[in-house]
Formats: C-alpha cells, sequence, structure tokens
C-alpha cells in the first residue's frame, strides 16, 4: 500500500521501492552519534553482512512482537472482558499501519539508520530527544518488568524459599528471587556488544508456541478445564485491557533495524502483516485459551495460575522464564549507551562497569517496591507503547511529509488514530497509575 502519496523515483538505486529522499536537513542526522542508532547499527550486523531475507526478518519480527505479553494477554481479556477482543484486532492493525509509516518515513532521508533519526528528520535535536527519551524509559520498565516476572514464577516452582542473612535482614518469596536473578544477570549487562543476541529469533518465536501449547495441555489434558465464563464487557477495565494489548505490538523501536538489515527493503511491509497477523493469532488463542480456563480469576501471568507439580506447568514456567533471563541485557544496554555517551565514559571498561551495575541496582529496587507485574506492563503499555508505536509515528509522518502529500482520507486516518492514541493514553495511564498506588 502506497502511503504518503506518489513521489519522483530515487533512480540512484540506493533504496530500492523508496521514495526520493525528501528531506536532507538537521546535519545532526548522523547514527554514529546517537546511542540507540549505534545499538541498532549493530544489531544489524551478522555473518549475512549481504543482508537478512525476508523468511529471517520475519522471524526477527516474530521475536520482537512475540514477547512477555503473552503471559498478561489473558488478564487483559479479563480485564476488558469478551468483548475487547475486538479492541486487540483493532490495536493490531493500527499498530501495523504505524509500522509502515515508520518504513516510509525512512524512505525520506538515506541518512535515517534508527527510530531516532525519524524524530530528527521530522523535528531535529528536539526530536530526536523526545523519541530517545521514550524509547529509553519503555526500555528500563520493561526491563523491571522481567525482574517482577522472574521473582513470580520463580516464587511458583520453588514456595516458601527464604534466605537470612547474619539474622539482621530476611529475604522470602518473589523478593529473594528478584536479588537473585539480578546477580546472575548483572554479569551479561558488562558485555559491550550485545547486537547479535538480539536476534536469537527461532527460540523466541518457539518459546512463545510452547506455552500457548502448555496452556493448551494444562487444560485438555491436565484436568483444568475450560470452566471461566468470564464477562462480556468490562467498561471500567477497558483502559487496562488497551494498555496491556498495547504493550504486546511494541517493537517499533527496532522496526527501522529490521528493515535496514533486509536485502530487499520493498518487501519489508509484507513481512510486517505477516508478523502481525501470526502475533495476533498467537495472541488471541492465549487470551481466549487462559479466559475459558481461570475465568475473572486468571492472574496477571498466567503461568501462576497453571496447576502445581504438573509437567505441562513446570515446561511453561521455564520456558517464560529464559525469555526475560536473555533479553534484559538487551533492554538495559542502550540505556546504559546514553548515560556512557552523556558522561563521556568512552571504553574506561571500570565506570562503564559502574555504571551498569548502578542501572541493574535501580531496576532491583523499583522491581522490589512496586511487584504488580500486571499494572507495570498496562503503564509502559498505555504510556509509551502508545507513545512509540501509534503517536510518534502519525506524528513524524505528517512532520516530514505534509498533509499535501497526503489523501484526505489518509489525513483522517492518521488524526483518529493521534485522537483515539492520546485518549487511550490518558485513560489507561491513569487507570494504571491508580491500580499501583491502591496496592500499597
Amino acid at each position: 500500500m502506497a502511503i504518503g502519496g506518489a513521489a519522483p523515483h530515487d533512480s540512484s538505486g540506493e533504496l530500492p521501492g523508496f521514495e526520493q529522499p525528501l528531506l536532507h536537513a538537521h546535519g545532526g542526522l548522523q547514527a554514529g552519534k546517537d546511542p540507540a542508532a549505534a545499538h541498532d547499527h549493530e544489531a544489524q550486523c551478522s555473518p549475512d553482512a549481504g543482508g537478512a531475507t525476508s523468511l529471517r526478518t520475519c522471524f526477527n519480527g516474530l521475536n520482537a512482537l512475540s514477547g512477555v505479553g503473552l503471559l498478561s494477554i489473558p488478564y487483559a481479556l479479563a480485564e476488558g472482558g469478551w468483548l475487547s477482543l475486538v479492541l486487540l484486532l483493532l490495536v493490531a492493525m493500527v499498530c501495523c499501519y504505524t509500522g509502515q509509516l515508520l518504513q516510509t518515513c525512512m524512505g525520506a532521508s538515506p541518512d535515517v539508520r534508527g527510530y531516532p533519526d525519524i524524530g530528527a528528520l521530522a523535528f531535529g535535536a528536539k526530536g530526536r530527544f523526545a523519541v530517545s527519551a521514550f524509547m529509553y524509559a519503555e526500555l528500563y520498565l520493561v526491563a523491571i518488568g522481567f525482574l517482577i516476572l522472574e521473582g513470580d514464577n520463580l516464587d511458583k516452582l520453588f514456595p516458601g524459599t527464604s534466605l537470612s542473612l547474619g539474622g539482621v535482614l530476611v529475604l522470602s518469596g518473589k523478593h529473594l528471587f528478584i536479588v537473585l536473578v539480578s546477580i546472575v544477570i548483572l554479569p551479561t549487562t558488562w558485555l559491550r556488544n550485545l547486537g547479535v543476541l538480539a536476534y536469537v529469533s527461532a527460540s523466541g518465536v518457539l518459546a512463545s508456541v510452547v506455552l500457548v501449547f502448555c496452556v493448551l495441555w494444562a487444560a485438555v489434558v491436565d484436568g483444568v478445564g475450560f470452566q471461566g465464563k468470564g464477562t462480556m464487557l468490562n467498561v471500567s477495565g477497558l483502559p487496562t485491557a488497551l494498555g496491556l494489548y498495547t504493550f504486546c505490538y511494541c517493537g517499533h523501536a527496532i522496526f527501522p533495524t529490521l528493515c535496514n538489515s533486509m536485502k530487499e527493503k520493498d518487501k519489508f511491509s509484507k513481512v510486517l502483516v505477516i508478523c502481525f497477523v501470526a502475533c495476533t493469532l498467537n495472541y488471541g488463542s492465549m487470551a481466549i485459551l487462559g479466559y475459558l480456563m481461570y475465568g475473572d480469576d486468571v492472574e496477571s501471568q498466567v503461568t501462576l495460575n497453571l496447576p502445581e507439580g504438573k509437567l505441562s506447568s513446570k515446561l511453561a514456567i521455564y520456558t517464560a522464564l529464559i525469555n526475560p533471563f536473555s533479553k534484559y541485557a538487551l533492554m538495559v544496554t542502550p540505556v546504559a549507551t546514553a548515560i556512557e555517551e552523556k558522561l563521556l565514559a568512552g571504553n574506561k571498561r571500570s565506570l562503564n562497569m559502574l555504571i551498569r551495575t548502578f542501572i541493574v541496582l535501580s531496576t532491583v529496587i523499583v522491581a522490589l517496591t512496586v511487584p504488580f507485574f500486571g499494572h507495570l506492563m498496562a503503564l509502559v503499555g498505555s504510556l509509551l507503547s502508545v507513545m512509540a508505536s501509534m503517536l510518534l509515528p502519525c506524528i513524524c509522518y505528517l512532520k516530514i511529509f505534509g498533509t499535501a502529500r497526503c489523501s484526505r482520507a489518509e489525513v483522517a486516518l492518521i488524526v483518529m488514530i493521534i485522537i483515539l492514541g492520546s485518549l487511550v493514553a490518558a485513560s489507561g495511564t491513569y487507570s494504571s497509575l491508580q491500580k499501583i498506588i491502591h496496592e500499597f
């Protein structure tokens, strides 16, 4: 689908399938000077120097979209009711469309290598700062969510575990496991080049499929059954449901990376559609299964509902644990790199390790203070994912190409997404913060 109207063809052949660069302003568009863009460039490096095939990019995209949101999707359905499944489909369609808007924005300049570059192309240095700020905040909070998830699931595997430190301090339950997991994860954050780890894509996709299969096995074979009736619509829970649905599709930060990594960039639009369709089917299956099994009693992580001692439950929990464990360092590395650049740490290894250790420590403190996985992920989805996945792509697109280059229908659609996205962000953020405060 052509987005942004017709433009002269790029005869240089450097960017097949893209429109001729429209803007060459903002000389600060140098990817090497931006930490996030530098990380994006690292992530593109692979043995296949000629570029990734469409199939490999498909796996990369599926891995980016199939994350820990899979565990909370039944809880999201319980918050909104059965009819909120329509909203899941709507969010998927909107996020797929805004992903294509990002692809079109990339075609406006050959200097665009990462998401912050699109912000810079649209609004200069302030645009780069705004996009980077939302990206880093989202990555930081997702890393905190990983620690909470690990603590919750390990506590289910090993209930009643406690540790006494000199009789002065006693750590028990998920608080203990959050601390232990952070100690194990800490050395992985000291590695400087983690780009290659971002594309262990086949295993990530397989883990998502295994999780759904384990939940189905628990229902059919282990005797849980499908006893949960649920409700048709819960209006008060819609903001939380929308926030969690949006969180499930928050892969926009790396879409420019995936596009740049392809041999045939003009096929990225088709790859994007395939990824969103496949992930929506997987998310929908997990949501329906979990809600049919447990109804309104479903936990913020469906693995916490699974029967103890069963093989399917253990396999599901172990699978859920592996994914965050392997991705935590990938989440905090761009944040750490940005801080190191600001402090001019450069290649001072001891200072770099200190900065990264402090970041891990800060995530542990927040995870121990706000141990509410569902509410935190709803907050991330409402406040940050809506901005990164819906609002910013639309705003940047309109600023770069202008309304004159777009059809009236397209402008109307984009404006509608901006208005509805703003409402979702405001209501979802308020609802999530209210629930977090209420839990204290």
